[in-house]
């Protein structure tokens, strides 16, 4: 009895660490916490709020008091399924609102004080790095270049990357000081017309002059791309309506392709709805209603730059990024225990589908 207590022992302590990723954006906190698995990793937990940390920043330069107290009870949520998924290895990042905000080092200490957990402000590159690590898989084999781009809150990230047998290489890479929120609160989200629509584009349009440089511009557009993939809220977000969902599915937009033109079409229809009626459409609700058209303009400001056939749609991210890196850095990634299939019904999975349903995307 004593050996078998002792061999149990002993294959417990081979087990691989639990990982935990948090991403803390401009507009959502979102959790993630996994482990191993042969194809990769397998989610046992997750969990997405819309806190809105950054509402009001761009016009005042600080995280507002109310925002904080939303995101703290946000994070304790985050704290307590940590805890009780037993996570060992994690990393917990915050980006565009807590850079940019003259207040962002305080709410990092008092988010520390409040919830225990010691969040990480990364800079712009690591940004889009993760972004890339998080998505890169759904790039297809033969392609030999493509652009990724991931629509946030608070800013925009576009991702050049080449791609060989041994992988992609990110060649160039541009942070916009443009998301969402920021946007949404320049030019009204509630009420928006086809002027102020052309107004938002007109804006963002000329930010990406420099990364249309340095990938040598010729004058119209830059080189053709094999490939483009978009990471964020705004695209799952198109997505859904396109395939007229009842509720989001994320098994469904997750890798699914969406032409330019039907990203044309649902523009134009979520032009001509008025604020309450795309607060009542399943795939936005009225925690995006608001900001779904400003996550419109910005993706077609790139697409008038790359115009393409059709876009793939990510709902993966900064957290899958954080994963794989970490897992990667242990020797783990890809190495965990065969997926099996779940009982219906079984606790982990409704608490992956209930807590994470809606989209990982950052932005609208």
């Amino acid at each position: 009895m004593q050996r078998t207590h002792r061999r149990r022992k002993r294959r417990s302590h081979r087990r691989p660490p639990i990982y935990g990723a948090l991403d803390l954006g401009t507009n959502n906190c979102r959790l993630l916490v996994a482990k191993p698995a042969t194809d990769g990793f397998r989610v046992i937990d997750a969990f997405s709020r819309i806190v809105r940390l950054g509402e009001g920043a761009s016009r005042t330069g600080r995280l507002s008091e109310d925002a904080m107290d939303r995101t703290i009870e946000a994070l304790k949520v985050c704290t307590s399924k940590m805890a009780r998924r037993n996570v060992t290895r994690f990393r917990l990042i915050a980006t565009e609102a807590c850079r940019s905000a003259a207040n962002g080092e305080d709410f990092i200490e008092r988010v520390y004080q409040s919830t225990g957990l010691k969040l990480e402000v990364i800079d712009r590159e690591t940004e889009a790095r993760l972004a890339v690590a998080g998505s890169a898989s759904l790039i297809e084999a033969d392609s030999s270049n493509a652009l990724v781009f991931d629509i946030g809150g608070g800013s925009t990230e576009l991702m050049y990357l080449t791609m060989s047998e041994s992988g992609h290489e990110l060649r160039e890479w541009i942070s916009l000081p443009v998301g969402v929120v920021t946007l949404a609160e320049r030019h009204g989200g509630i009420e928006v017309d086809r002027t102020v629509f052309d107004r938002m584009i007109a804006e963002v349009r000329p930010l990406m002059d420099e990364f249309l440089a340095r990938l040598g511009n010729d004058g119209n557009r830059v080189v053709s791309l094999d490939h483009m993939l978009g990471t964020s809220g705004t695209v799952t977000t198109i997505a859904g309506v396109h395939l007229e969902l009842e509720r989001y599915d994320r098994a469904r937009v997750d890798g699914c392709w969406i032409t330019n033109d039907s990203i044309s079409t649902v523009t134009h229809r979520l032009l001509d709805m008025t604020y309450d009626e795309r607060a009542a459409n399943p795939c936005i609700g009225p925690d995006r209603a608001d900001l779904v058209l400003a996550g419109c303009a910005i993706l077609d400001a790139i697409l008038q730059y790359w115009p393409c056939e059709r876009v793939r749609v990510a709902d993966r991210g900064l957290r899958e990024g954080i994963l794989t890196e970490l897992m990667m850095e242990d020797g783990n990634f890809g190495r965990g225990e065969t997926r099996r299939p779940r009982r219906r019904g079984h606790r982990a999975h409704r608490q992956h589908k209930s807590g994470d349903q809606k989209r990982d995307g950052g932005g609208a």
